[in-house]
């Protein structure tokens, strides 16, 4: 895929005010740590990730990704009646029905005549709406659209934690599948894209390229019930797995965007763990100086991951006018899509 009119705008994200390290949460896990003789610290030694953040009590999706699409406006100069889409993409929603796109829609105060609907698709959704924006701006089908994304893994961390200090039968095999729902944090990002360049750089969406390696939809699951939201990974074989396709995506992607690895200048990733991005660099021959890291002190804020990565690498001015980025997403199911850009 390929694209000669689309151009991002501005990034606006938002991170939640509680910070919660990886020791403060296997504080609370203690008695399992004692009864199983787990060491203290393998959270952080294990993921790489130091701390995360969590919203306050009873935030909802909506409510940060509008925060963030409110910031992702002023920034880009756009007013709320220029928007002709609006795209939710987290994996966490406000309820079934309806869309969670809805409620920014009305937080925002977008006009009525406005596209707006949910995407979702695990961690890869803001990147999946990134290309469905770009293809309604190049077929001129809009001028302005606006994604954005607010997780909450609140619910997820503490039934989690619950489920393992309540589970008498647990041991060290069956605790592994848990470990990844402690890598999760909350945060939000939203991305104004549009027709129309910025005033000082042309900051284009180029192109990309993605597969879905759909054999392996059984290693990371998440299940609702009516109490509790559990989720169950397969770390290793996930990581594994996920790599491979990044690999064969990879390969599609220098073809496509007719580029080599070495003239590009950064790389923003979809962060799980520190494990999975040594091996992603390793094996994709990327410079690991090159790829920007928010993991340490963000964990995986699911479908927000990728794009906070980027919005907070340029905000921290890792790119100048002219530089070319590679994003790389990768998603359970497994997907993996990947996108060049130039600023």
């Amino acid at each position: 895929m390929r694209y000669s009119k689309v151009f991002l705008r501005n990034f606006g994200y938002e991170l939640p005010p509680n910070v919660v390290t990886s020791a403060a949460l296997e504080e609370r896990l203690a008695p399992v740590y004692e009864r199983l003789k787990l060491p203290a610290g393998r959270l952080e030694l294990m993921s790489g990730i130091k701390e995360r953040r969590f919203w306050d009590a009873g935030t909802l999706p909506s409510q940060g990704a509008a925060l963030a699409g409110k910031k992702a406006l002023v920034n880009s100069g756009i007013s709320p009646d220029e928007i002709d889409c609006l795209i939710f993409t987290s994996v966490c929603r406000d309820m079934m029905e309806p869309a969670t796109a809805a409620f920014v829609h009305q937080q925002l105060g977008l006009k009525e005549k406005c596209h707006i609907f949910d995407l979702s698709n695990a961690c890869l959704g803001f990147l999946n709406g990134m290309i469905v924006l770009a293809n309604m701006i190049e077929l001129g089908q809009i001028r302005h659209g606006l994604l954005v994304a607010g997780e909450t893994a609140e619910d997820l961390v503490e039934s989690t934690v619950n489920a393992l200090l309540t589970d008498e039968l647990l041991t060290r095999k069956t605790i592994k599948p848990s470990f990844a729902s402690f890598t999760i944090g909350s945060g939000a990002v939203a991305l104004v894209m549009s027709a129309e360049p910025v005033a000082d750089a042309d900051h284009r969406l180029l192109g990309g390229a993605c597969r879905a390696n759909t054999r392996h939809n059984d290693l990371c699951k998440g299940a609702n019930s009516s109490q509790d939201t559990l989720m169950a990974t397969d770390s290793e074989e996930l990581l594994k797995r996920g790599v491979e396709t990044a690999a064969a995506v990879w390969q599609d992607f220098l073809v496509e965007m007719d580029w080599d690895p070495g003239t590009i200048k950064r790389f923003f990733c979809h962060q799980v763990g520190s494990a999975h991005a040594k091996l992603l660099t390793e094996t994709l021959g990327i410079d690991p100086a090159k790829n920007f890291e928010t993991l340490p002190i963000l964990g995986n804020v699911g479908s927000v991951s990728a794009p906070i990565t980027l919005a907070m690498g340029v905000e921290q001015g890792l790119l100048s006018s002219g530089d070319t980025a590679a994003v790389l997403g990768i998603g359970s199911g497994i997907n993996c899509l990947m996108l060049g850009i130039e600023w």
